[in-house]
């Protein structure tokens, strides 16, 4: 997993107006959460945030005045109608710690010929992982699935040191028959005869 570097600046001011101002100084008001220390509260640069939470759970260092901070973002607010960010909550990481997060699931093949679908019951799977290995996402195989199979969490392949968080037998996906729309009857004026 990549790892980026992001400068933060420790904010002095809080509340409502605070918030307002770093935003219109494109800034992103944040708070760093973890290892029993007092939440750090920071701004960081609206763009060069934006572009490194592309990525799923992401490694960050924040250079916080000089000092490095490992984090990954664990709450991201956007605005609703425009998507812009406005406060983000990071959890302090180590090497070495294990750390809860859901990754996206991917999947590859296709479904056995039929008139199938595919049902996602979990569009994230929650794992268990080194802070610093956090798998990008999860791949499972529907590969000639038919109607009727599904997919648990523990026939999911996990990368090595990850865990799943999640109850083994939980289903991720399913294939289920796709219902057939029954014609609609004809109206009984249509069929008269004209003139």
């Amino acid at each position: 997993m990549a790892e980026v570097k992001l400068a933060a600046q420790v904010r002095a001011e809080f509340g409502k107006g605070a918030a307002r101002r770093a935003r219109r100084a494109d800034l992103v008001p944040a708070v760093i959460y973890g290892h029993g220390a007092e939440p750090k509260h920071v701004a960081i640069h609206n763009h060069a945030l934006m572009m490194a939470l592309k990525t799923p759970n992401v490694l960050i260092r924040l250079d916080v005045d000089g000092k490095d901070e490992l984090v990954i973002p664990k709450a991201v607010q956007r605005e609703a109608i425009r998507g812009f960010l406005v406060h983000v909550d990071f959890l302090a990481v180590k090497k070495g710690e294990k750390v809860t997060v859901e990754v996206p699931i991917l999947t590859e093949g296709d479904l056995a010929p039929g008139a199938n679908l595919l049902e996602h019951l979990l569009n994230t799977l929650p794992i268990e992982a080194e802070a610093t290995h956090i798998p990008e996402s999860v791949t499972v195989s529907i590969a000639g699935l038919n109607a009727g199979d599904s997919v648990q969490a523990k026939d999911i392949t996990l990368p090595a040191g990850s865990t799943l968080a999640v109850d083994e037998d939980a289903v991720v996906l399913q294939v289920v028959a796709a219902q057939a729309e029954a014609p609609e009857p004809a109206a009984d004026g249509d069929a008269s005869a004209e003139g």
